[in-house]
């Protein structure tokens, strides 16, 4: 399968329109096999240098490029990425290890959001209103920042790309992009596909390696205006000091602890269908998944029932396999974490009754596999309630009324996104203003946000900033207030008002 996918053996730095090679490289895992599939980069700070000094004179001209001609280049990705579709698609469940139908999905995001921001291109709306003064007009248009530093992680390594370059492109901006290290093969794929599609030199540079070196080098780097960064609790908050203290715009969407909520009128079926997909698709490796059940008491046991019916029901293994509904952990460190918070669930009182444990020998022997894991009888002040796993794990915890779930469900540190299963309109109306999350589900999962609307959340999820929608551009525009004054003489605000 490696052999037929990919047509080298080393990924290349991509800066100011030359493929550049690096002295230093590491070996890029698939979590489903074990094996190397390709060498990665590790780039310098020089290397970093360089992609900004190439992006500072791109953008100079490419801000001068009518906003309509700069999305005909996106629309350009979105036929191409439409084209190559299965290909990504097989490259990101290689480096990824997330299963084929959701790797199709997530090629399939990028697409849309290729399409949607290319739409702006015509738009870039400002607003136009009244002077307070005669023979005056006055306006506000967005303007490009300048250099954008996009800083993107490995469970989403193409959809997440999208969200930020695209906006950042239409907008007028040049970019440099530092993806991760573990799933560099959907950046270099995509770099190919925008110098296709006309990209010019500078405009989007990639550079691979470590977010200690090349991570530090974008956030601190003078040229460099704002950061978008997709990621950790601890590592925003730290981006979010140094660019602080820079002055520098900075969009973080970080951590989740989402819930979905159970009421004792919902449909059954529905929400356990709606909790499995949200807890085990991506083995539980995505800031939306579900990580716990807020289950009303009267309908705690029938829920459990359904839900482990449904977990027998998923197969495990190499997403590149039809059949696989759950496929690996993306590395070592990521599995320990998992196997940590297990035995912290135990100590804690929790009730494990399902999974919990590494799965090791045959099929699984070098790949990095760990079961759907269900807790139940969980309390709302224990480590597995509060704090996040990334990994198939969900908590139970049953609550007697909605007003206890909506509280259970607002007690953690995060905001990202929440659902809640009832036939109570009022209760969905309820819910939906009282949940304290950025994104809210009603008879769904935690999981499935469409690219026309913002995606970030509240509290320790991030900064107030959104990915996707038209509100994306926000992050990557400053706005610019215009005042014509075509009176013939001076005309001085707030005093020559009478």
């Amino acid at each position: 399968m490696t052999e037929k996918l990919l047509d080298k053996e080393v990924l290349m730095n991509y800066v100011n329109g030359e493929w550049i090679e690096a002295n230093e490289t590491t070996d890029v895992i698939n979590p489903a096999t074990g094996e190397s599939i390709i060498k990665v980069p590790l780039s310098s700070q020089e290397d970093v240098d360089q992609a900004v000094k190439a992006a500072k004179a791109a953008q100079k001209e490419w801000a001068l490029v009518p906003a309509p001609m700069r999305a005909e280049v996106l629309f350009e990705v979105g036929r191409i990425m439409k084209e190559k579709k299965e290909h990504l698609s097989k490259l990101l469940t290689m480096e990824n290890g997330k299963v084929l139908e959701e790797a199709r999905g997530e090629v399939q995001e990028g697409i849309d959001m290729a399409y949607y921001m290319a739409g702006e291109g015509r738009r870039l709306f400002g607003q136009t209103t009244n002077a307070e003064l005669k023979d005056k007009f006055a306006m506000s248009v967005r303007a490009p920042i300048g250099v954008v530093g996009l800083i993107t992680p490995w469970n989403f390594p193409i959809a997440i790309a999208t969200w930020k370059s695209f906006p950042a492109i239409v907008a007028g901006n040049a970019v440099v992009w530092k993806p991760a290290t573990e799933t560099p093969l959907m950046a270099n794929e995509l770099m190919k596909i925008f110098i296709e599609a006309g990209l010019p030199k500078g405009v989007l540079n990639v550079v691979f390696g470590s977010g200690g070196t090349v991570g530090d080098a974008l956030v601190n780097h003078k040229d460099i205006r704002v950061i978008s960064f997709t990621g950790s609790n601890d590592t925003g908050r730290r981006i979010a000091a140094k660019c602080g203290e820079q002055l520098k715009k900075v969009s973080l969407e970080m951590g989740g602890k989402n819930a979905v909520t159970v009421m004792d009128d919902a449909d059954l079926e529905l929400a356990a269908e709606g909790i499995v997909w949200s807890a085990f698709g991506t083995s539980g490796q995505r800031c939306t998944a579900c990580s716990r059940v807020i289950v009303h008491e009267a309908v705690k046991e029938d829920l459990e029932q359904l839900i482990l019916k449904k977990i027998k029901e998923l197969k495990i293994g190499n997403g590149l396999h039809d059949d696989v509904k759950v496929g690996p952990i993306i590395n070592k460190a990521g599995l320990e974490k998992i196997k940590s918070y297990i035995k912290i669930g135990k100590d804690e009182g929790a009730k494990l009754i399902a999974g919990g444990n590494e799965l090791t020998g045959d099929e699984y022997a070098a790949g990095l596999y760990f079961e759907p894991t269900v807790f139940t009888d969980a309390t709302i002040d224990m480590r597995i309630s509060q704090e996040e796993i990334f990994g198939p794990v969900v908590s139970l915890i049953p609550v007697r009324s909605f007003e206890e779930a909506i509280e259970v469900n607002n007690s953690v540190e995060y905001g990202l996104s929440s659902s809640i299963f009832t036939r109570d309109v009022n209760k969905v109306f309820k819910a939906q203003r009282d949940l304290d999350t950025g994104i809210v589900y009603v008879n769904a999962g935690t999981t499935g946000a469409e690219i026309h609307l913002p995606f970030g959340g509240t509290k320790g999820t991030g900064n107030g900033h959104r990915d996707s929608g038209v509100q994306a551009l926000d992050v990557f525009t400053e706005w610019k207030a215009v005042y014509v004054d075509y009176s013939g003489k001076l005309q001085r605000a707030q005093i020559d008002v009478e």
